[in-house]
């Protein structure tokens, strides 16, 4: 009897693939249980739907709407977490290893998510300052970021089924891209798991995620510019795609992780019996065992002191011989099994090239003892270390990768010549430098910088808090240069900007005003004679501007706050002889200017709909107020964005002492002398209480 068929989620439906396909196996057992195949899908037809049905749907929503639907999908898949949990014994991961690849994923919702906090109540966005291109502040120019037209297609060939997913499609998503999401197919039957959840609970919009489990077939023929492609894998895989005629010919934005020769260095100051020491086996031996090493970021080459290389090799070996290698169900178990068999071949093919300039000092590449498995039914491997006591001229171990629990140990000597080694893997995703000494951290992290995407600066400090040399942050970037790839990923806002068509615009400031709904510096202002404070969140309109009454700044009043705030600094002295600096007199605080500009602008005593007032950014003095000077205040709303209830039930959130509907408004403050010269600009914050709670 035939074996069922994944099913490829594609044109709002799922459809099985046609064909004979690959067969799957659980990697623990060897036993072949589904088949993956994208047979008989029309690609065209795939990326048409996500164009034209998920990309309008998400393109209208909000960053703060979309924000909100990563955070109910995170929610969601983690009450749902068990039932992955158990699919994922059969691509050999153990419990740990799955954590990182299921709660690792799902927290990448969650931390992008949150990003939306940074992020305007618009389905666009400004990119950086605004910038002023006249004299008379009648033409400026503003770079605005829009979510592309198009797809993001996400190929991966490494063996991170949900991790691999929710990593990117996190971006897209809050950047306003849907996405085809290829994984690695031997480990596919986990993400289809997960993508039938997403699919099921209706928490995105039609079109916004399709699934191939199987070949990408022909699908980067019909690619144009407005879409994006990723690729996670091997670097010969991905120059075959990056090089794809069409892809070339319509610039289609390409971004690569592929594969890299990581490394970990032990630094020259690091002695036995240091917490240093302990932190760095601990590190290798972790490396080397989670996920049976099969991490793009995991650690294959570990340079240490040429003095301390044989007690660093004791050392690593005798915490490998504690690993306890098996089926993941057994609680015992400490490592699993490779994906597949395919990856053990594969493995054992990229040992024999090490082994040219190397030799095995821990594991067997032909055998391994298993508990509750069969060693070879199963994809089992031995953790294997090797020696390469001549690195600068064996260079095999900076040239190849073997995808699995496999490292090689290096001797260096001195710190240059660490950084040197490094370097010759030409391009890696991260490095990590162990050492209690400041001077060497920061030798290696700008010796090492240009060649690795992330470096983790390990010590006592922070190893008990560290995530580790292996895993990448979703607010932080990950890629790296040269083999690594040359690509970027994550990394909180970076990474949605990948999504987003960045176009400089130009024009008046009241133009590029309106068209972005952010208030810029000399655009017209516009009042109805009510106090903005007045306003609910809602009635208040971006552009609303206050022009404050005039006070006369006196030398008393300098003097009196010089005495309640302590600030007595020689320039707001009226005794102080004021030749040799930059004033002409005693000149008022600034501090002192910005709280009576508060006086100005706030409108006092009354209760009113503003909650509270939480920060100041930007803030600058930029002309002295002396005494007899007269201050006043253009107070415009630059910024507002709607907070949601913490509590989603409106009405239990709306219970006293409990939430209440809200949102944060930005106003840009203006401080001018008796001259009409602005003497000190602002941005402040404040809360303001809305007449309704959020709702999408």
């Amino acid at each position: 009897m035939p074996m069922q068929h994944l099913e490829n989620y594609v044109l709002g439906s799922w459809i099985p693939g046609e064909g004979l396909g690959q067969p799957l196996h659980n990697a623990i057992t060897g036993e072949a249980f589904t088949v993956a195949s994208t047979a008989g899908l029309d690609m065209a037809a795939v990326l048409q739907y996500g164009r034209e049905k998920g990309n309008p749907a998400l393109r209208k929503m909000t960053f703060q709407q979309r924000g909100r639907m990563l955070r109910a999908l995170a929610l969601h898949l983690l009450s749902k977490k068990e039932k992955f949990y158990e699919l994922s014994y059969k691509t050999g991961a153990t419990r740990v290893d799955s954590w990182i690849d299921i709660e690792g994923g799902i927290g990448n919702l969650f931390s992008n998510a949150s990003l939306r906090r940074k992020l305007p109540d618009e389905s666009f966005c400004l990119d950086g300052d605004p910038i002023s291109l006249s004299k008379g502040n009648t033409f400026m120019g503003h770079h605005l970021l829009v979510p592309k037209e198009g797809v993001a297609v996400h190929i991966n060939a490494y063996n991170f089924p949900v991790w691999g997913m929710l990593e990117k499609i996190a971006v897209n998503l809050l950047g306003g891209m849907p996405a085809v999401v290829k994984p690695a197919t031997v480990t596919s039957f986990l993400t289809e798991a997960v993508v039938r959840e997403i699919i099921a609970c209706g928490i995105l919009p039609e079109g916004a995620l399709q699934l191939l489990c199987g070949s990408a077939g022909d699908l980067l023929d019909h690619l144009d510019a407005q879409d994006v492609i990723t690729f996670t894998g091997s670097a010969a895989t991905g120059l075959k795609l990056k090089s794809h005629l069409n892809i070339l010919q319509n610039n289609v934005p390409f971004t690569m992780e592929a594969d890299s020769l990581n490394c970990i260095v032990l630094g020259v100051d690091v002695k036995p019996g240091m917490p240093e020491w302990d932190i760095f086996i601990r590190e290798v031996k972790r490396e080397m065992i989670v996920k049976a090493g099969q991490k793009c970021t995991a650690v294959r080459r570990i340079f240490v002191p040429q003095n301390l290389l044989e007690e660093v090799g004791e050392s690593i070996i005798k915490e490998l011989g504690k690993t306890v290698i098996g089926n993941p169900r057994n609680e015992s178990v400490r490592m699993g099994a490779l994906a597949g068999n395919e990856q053990r071949k594969e493995l054992r093919n990229q040992v024999q090239k090490l082994l040219a300039g190397s030799q095995i000092i821990y594991g067997s590449l032909d055998s391994v003892a298993v508990i509750d498995a069969d060693a070879e039914a199963g994809a089992f491997c031995s953790p294997l270390l090797l020696l390469n006591e001549m690195p600068l001229s064996n260079i095999a171990s900076h040239n190849v990768e073997a995808f699995g629990p496999v490292s090689t140990l290096m001797p260096y000597e001195g710190m240059d010549e660490a950084i040197i080694l490094s370097k010759m893997g030409k391009g890696s995703l991260c490095s990590t430098i162990v050492t209690a000494s400041t001077e060497i951290a920061k030798q290696y992290v700008l010796g090492a910088a240009t060649h690795h995407g992330r470096i983790l600066v390990l010590n006592e400090a922070c190893a008990k808090e560290s995530t580790g040399h292996g895993s990448p942050l979703p607010l932080l970037v990950h890629g790296g240069p040269g083999r690594a790839g040359g690509g970027e990923e994550m990394g909180g806002l970076r990474g949605i900007k990948h999504y987003l068509q960045r176009t400089a615009i130009q024009g008046s400031p009241t133009m590029i005003t309106a068209i972005s709904n952010v208030y810029q510096p000399h655009a017209d202002g516009h009042s109805d004679g009510q106090h903005p404070f007045t306003k609910y969140f809602e009635e208040l309109l971006v552009g609303e501007q206050l022009v404050t009454e005039k006070r006369l700044i006196t030398a008393e009043d300098i003097d009196q706050f010089a005495a309640l705030s302590g600030d007595h600094f020689y320039a707001h002295l009226r005794n102080t002889n004021f030749d040799d600096t930059m004033f002409d007199q005693q000149v008022a605080h600034g501090y002192f200017i910005m709280s009576a500009a508060a006086g100005l602008f706030v409108d006092s005593y009354a209760k009113n709909p503003v909650l509270l007032n939480y920060g100041i950014d930007e803030l600058r003095f930029t002309k002295p107020v002396y005494p007899g000077d007269s201050i006043y205040v253009r107070f415009t709303c630059k910024e507002k964005t709607a907070q949601e209830l913490k509590e989603p039930n409106p009405e239990l959130a709306m219970v006293k002492g409990q939430d209440i509907p809200k949102g944060i408004v930005k106003w840009y403050v203006e401080i001018f002398n008796s001259q009409d010269e602005i003497a000190g600009v602002a941005t402040i914050l404040t809360m303001l209480r809305m007449q309704r709670p959020v709702t999408d």
